[in-house]
């Protein structure tokens, strides 16, 4: 395994039920606990765990959020607990029967780790630095690997997977070894984060998150998500030139007057800042399309960030990681004989969600440089009308976040009834927003 992000991690689990010895390989130092690595920059920014994410978490490590819900984490409906503005008014706040999971990207890795850990057969090398694949002509038979302050040496392999994020070098490995390059899909969302923690007094707010999305006529949003230590992990985004948030102290709350929903400028208006604002320009979204590789070789598969890294404005990797460490699974108890291709065709559906919606939504800013096909907008032009419908209709809501949760198909999206209340709903002059709190079963129109 080369990498110990959460999807190399999630990974090494589900190889643990397959293979007698499973080893982590990442050049980087692990921390003992929750703290933000050099590995993982995004850390530092706001991160919560989706519907699919957290279900796949219960099932592989059976009692571990209530074991982050016990150091701070917050359990969550992600429709009656989350204030969610798509367009420039909030979707109805009501019990959707989507459970997620407020709580800092570090935490959630530190608990994976340490159970990951603990399984018998895992060991996890960290100072390690994977540098090239072994290859005897048919299949991948290990891995280069370069410790720190030593010299490169030669691990063995019945299976290596590449987990080494954003920057990792398997296509340039498979081309040392004789094979193409996978053909990739690249747009920069010219997406810009500023992130600050602030203190949180539990009880005061009647949310665990506030999620504004940016829109072409406001291409400017904002995250507020509770996290552990009793903190708001706030992280402020502006797509496009011009569009920076301020990393200046004295002005980084004034940023958020200019969002639709007042919530958070009120927030941060009487919060008190626990360290200064964190800067980040996001790099290209990029997927690799291994599934439509013509030639793979054995014993070697990508997953995570490696397949494919998306805008993470829209919160979804690590759910994904965790979708495709359970389709690795599936994989696996196929056998192991043409393994790369029939995991690739099915982490290829895990990728088409998230990536229709956060590269469809990047491009719908004129400004975002990219292929714009019939289907791309096609799909933006609907996904507008459910995002106006969401915010009148609690049932077009659910189905949207549904969606984005990866706990339904995107085809729901086309239901009948979802159609004819987009199509209504987002002709109509907007109602007051609702107020009641339904049970799942029983939503609003």
């Amino acid at each position: 395994m080369l990498g110990a992000s959460m999807a190399g991690l999630l990974a090494a689990r589900v190889l643990s039920e397959s293979f007698a010895n499973v080893t982590i390989f990442d050049r980087d130092t692990l921390p003992a606990g929750a703290a933000n690595r050099k590995g993982v920059p995004q850390g530092e920014h706001s991160h919560g765990l989706l519907a699919r994410g957290r279900q796949v978490l219960e099932e592989l490590f059976p009692g571990l959020v209530a074991e982050l819900t016990a150091q701070g984490g917050i359990p969550v409906d992600i429709m009656r607990d989350c204030v969610w503005i798509q367009g420039d008014r909030p979707m109805p706040r009501v019990a959707s029967g989507l459970a997620g999971l407020c709580v800092s990207r570090p935490a959630i890795e530190a608990g994976v780790r340490r159970r990951v850990l603990a399984l018998p057969n895992v060991v996890v090398l960290d100072g390690h630095e994977a540098t090239g694949l072994l290859f005897d002509g048919v299949r991948v038979t290990g891995a280069q690997v370069l410790p720190a302050g030593g010299t490169v040496h030669d691990v063995a392999a019945d299976l290596v997977v590449d987990a080494t994020g954003r920057g990792n070098r398997g296509p340039t490995w498979l081309a040392a070894i004789g094979f193409d390059r996978p053909a990739e899909d690249r747009v920069d969302p010219l997406t810009v984060y500023v992130s600050r923690d602030y203190r949180r007094v539990p009880g005061q707010e009647d949310f665990a998150a506030i999620i504004t999305s940016p829109n072409p006529a406001r291409p400017f949003g904002a995250v507020a998500i509770a996290a552990e230590g009793d903190r708001w992990m706030v992280t402020l985004l502006g797509v496009g030139s011009g569009q920076a948030p301020p990393s200046d102290p004295d002005t980084y709350a004034d940023f958020t007057a200019n969002l639709p929903d007042p919530r958070l400028h009120e927030l941060l208006s009487t919060a008190e800042p626990l360290g200064p604002p964190m800067r980040m320009r996001l790099p290209a979204s990029v997927r690799r399309r291994y599934e439509r590789m013509t030639r793979l070789p054995d014993g070697l598969v990508s997953i995570g960030d490696a397949i494919c890294s998306f805008n993470p404005a829209y919160g979804q990797g690590m759910t994904v990681a965790a979708a495709e460490a359970m389709e690795l699974r599936d994989a696996l108890r196929a056998g192991r004989a043409g393994l790369p291709r029939r995991f690739y065709a099915k982490a290829a559906k895990v990728v088409d969600v998230p990536w229709d919606i956060a590269v469809g939504a990047d491009l719908a800013n004129p400004e975002i440089q990219g292929e714009r096909t019939g289907k791309t907008r096609f799909l933006n032009a609907y996904v507008a009308k459910i995002q106006v419908a969401s915010s009148r209709s609690a049932a077009v809501g659910r189905r949207f976040l549904e969606v984005a949760n990866l706990m339904k198909a995107p085809p729901s999206l086309f239901a009948p009834g979802v159609v004819a209340r987009a199509l209504w709903f987002s002709r109509k002059p907007s109602p007051a927003p609702a107020t009641a709190v339904p049970t799942p079963d029983r939503l609003p129109v």
